[in-house]
C-alpha cells in the first residue's frame, strides 16, 4: 500500500510558522483521499497550531517529537518517558555561557516526550532567528556543539533540527522510528527539508530508501506540493 510521510517545519510549513492557507487546502484534500503520515521534532499543541486541528485530524497518524509522542486525532498511541540525564544538561548550559552569538531569547531547553531541542539562541519567541541563520552558516556552531556532545555522550542522538536547535535523544531514537508501525509491504514516501547526514530527517530518509521506499528532498512547501502533484 501506498503511504506518504511528510516532515512539517520547511516542508508543508514555513519554519515554525502557520501553513499556507492554498498549502492547507492542497493536503486537507490530499489526506482525504490517501493514508498521509506526518513526522515532526515539535510537540502535538505546536504542530496543531501550525497546521490546524483539521489537517491533525485528517492524517492517518502524527508523529510527534521524532515519533515520541504519537496521535491519531485526539488519541494518544505512544509515548516515550526519556528523561534528560543532569550531566548532559549542564553540558548544554556550559555550551550556552561560551557561545559568541550575542542574542538569546529564552527556552534554550526545551524538554520534550522522548528527548529534549536545545537552542543556543532560544525558542521564546522569533527575535533574533534571521541572525542566528546567519551566524550558524558562518560558524557551523550547532555543527560543531553537536560533535562535542557526540564525543562526551556516546549513548546519545544529536540531530541537527529547523534553523536554530538541536535535537537530543538516547542513541537510535530518531525518526526512523516511525517504521515499527509501517509493513516492509508498504510503498513509502518520503518529504523532508533536512535530508542531509547529521540532520534530523536523515535517519528516516536513509531507513525508508533501505526499504525500497522512496525520498524527496524539498525546499519549501511550494516544492512539496509541486513533487506531490508530479507523483499522482
Amino acid at each position: 500500500m501506498r503511504k506518504f510521510i511528510f516532515d512539517v517545519d520547511g516542508t508543508i510549513t514555513p519554519s515554525r510558522q502557520k501553513i499556507n492557507i492554498h498549502c492547507l487546502t492542497f493536503f486537507n484534500e490530499f489526506a482525504s483521499n490517501h493514508d498521509v503520515y506526518l513526522v515532526t521534532g515539535s510537540d502535538r499543541e505546536k504542530t496543531i497550531e501550525q497546521i490546524t486541528p483539521i489537517l491533525y485530524d485528517n492524517c492517518k497518524r502524527v508523529y510527534n517529537c521524532s515519533g515520541s509522542d504519537v496521535y491519531e486525532q485526539h488519541r494518544s498511541v505512544y509515548r516515550d518517558s526519556w528523561g534528560l540525564p543532569e550531566d548532559v544538561k549542564w553540558f548544554l548550559y556550559d555550551e550556552l555561557d561560551n557561545s559568541q552569538f550575542p542574542l538569546r531569547n529564552g527556552l534554550h531547553i526545551e524538554i520534550r516526550p522522548g528527548g529534549v531541542n536545545f537552542s543556543i539562541l532560544g525558542r521564546g519567541d522569533d527575535y533574533g532567528r534571521n541572525e542566528y541563520v546567519k551566524w550558524d552558516k558562518e560558524t557551523n556552531e550547532r555543527r560543531d556543539i553537536a560533535d562535542r556532545l557526540k564525543d562526551h555522550f556516546p549513548n546519545l542522538e544529536v540531530q541537527i533540527g529547523g534553523q536554530t536547535g538541536l535535537d537530543l535523544a538516547p542513541l537510535g531514537v530518531n525518526k526512523s522510528q516511525i517504521l515499527r508501525d509501517f509493513s516492509i509491504d508498504d510503498e513509502l514516501h518520503f518529504f523532508g527539508d533536512m535530508m542531509e547526514e547529521g540532520q534530523n530527517d536523515y535517519p528516516l530518509a536513509k531507513a525508508v530508501k533501505e526499504r525500497g521506499g522512496y525520498t524527496y528532498c524539498v525546499k519549501d512547501y511550494h516544492d512539496t506540493m509541486a513533487k506531490v502533484s508530479e507523483i499522482l
